[in-house]
């Protein structure tokens, strides 16, 4: 069943901008995930269900994690949030400009990645956000960046997580399990402030653990 739009959505969905380089992307890797890196996908109905715009966030393992989510959004082409460090090299940045990169400095205050993750959303488009702000943390969520719970009270659009159960390698497989949506409308209901910022990063973070908890054991 359809995702019911909340209220006090920002935008309509519009078309979205396709780019070759991101469909290119999509194709090579869904063949990758397909043969010799498997990636079994669970529950993307909840995707195909979703209208823009909203969040998708997802835990971080590895460099190809944007890649598992642009294979399993067929409808849209995400904008991913990067660290701006990757966006040093000129061809680097113009294929991640390509593939729409969002760069944002970490663990700082960047008030032109927050504008431009707002005009995502205005314009109707998915914004892809991995909450944990890095890889190669020692347990699930430990830490949970204040982006994506501050970006999602603002804007008031649905938070659907993906869970990533392994890195990608070759021939082991790995798992990508889609959530439900994150309710989060009694925090929105109480404003835009540091306390339903904290309270919803929190809650990002326990709906990843009992993700990890119900998932592990299929």
């Amino acid at each position: 069943m359809p995702e019911e739009k909340p209220a006090g959505s920002t935008a309509a969905p519009q078309k979205t901008e396709r780019t070759f380089l991101y469909t290119l992307c999509r194709i090579l890797f869904g063949l990758a995930f397909h043969t010799f890196s498997p990636v079994r996908y669970h529950f993307t109905e909840r995707i195909e269900a979703m209208d823009a715009p909203y969040l998708m966030i997802s835990n971080h393992l590895s460099a190809v994690d944007p890649f598992i989510l642009a294979v399993a959004t067929r409808r849209y082409e995400i904008r991913f949030i990067g660290k701006r460090e990757l966006t040093k090299n000129k061809l680097l940045a113009s294929i991640l400009n390509a593939l729409h990169m969002i760069p944002v400095s970490r663990h700082s205050t960047d008030m032109s990645a927050m504008r431009a993750c707002m005009q995502v959303v205005r314009d109707g488009q998915v914004l892809g956000i991995f909450p944990e702000g890095t890889r190669h943390l020692p347990s699930l969520m430990q830490t949970v960046e204040s982006g994506a719970a501050l970006i999602a009270l603002r804007a008031n659009v649905p938070l659907l997580p993906v869970y990533i159960d392994s890195r990608v390698r070759c021939f082991h497989r790995t798992n990508a399990w889609v959530g439900e949506p994150i309710d989060f409308s009694d925090l929105r209901a109480q404003g835009v402030n540091t306390d339903t910022v904290n309270l919803l990063c929190e809650r990002i973070r326990e709906a990843y653990l009992s993700m990890q908890k119900e998932f592990s054991a299929k």
